[in-house]
């Protein structure tokens, strides 16, 4: 895990993590939407399929652009 202090008292952070086994699941049902579409805009089975989950569900609770 990385931390960066931007000011005094305030950090942020890469790290992903989720409070309760609800959200984990919540997370996992928006990536597998998400990723649904990205599957059919490619016009195929995405065999990296883990890899993207990871990225999408990360750059979601960081707030940053989700993967398309």
């Amino acid at each position: 895990m990385t931390t960066t202090e931007i000011r005094t008292g305030e950090t942020t952070s890469n790290a992903t993590s989720f409070d309760t086994h609800h959200d984990l699941v919540a997370a996992l049902l928006r990536a597998a939407t998400a990723h649904g579409e990205h599957e059919q805009r490619t016009g195929g089975y995405d065999e990296n399929w883990p890899d993207w989950y990871a990225a999408y569900m990360v750059a979601e609770q960081a707030g940053t652009e989700l993967p398309t």
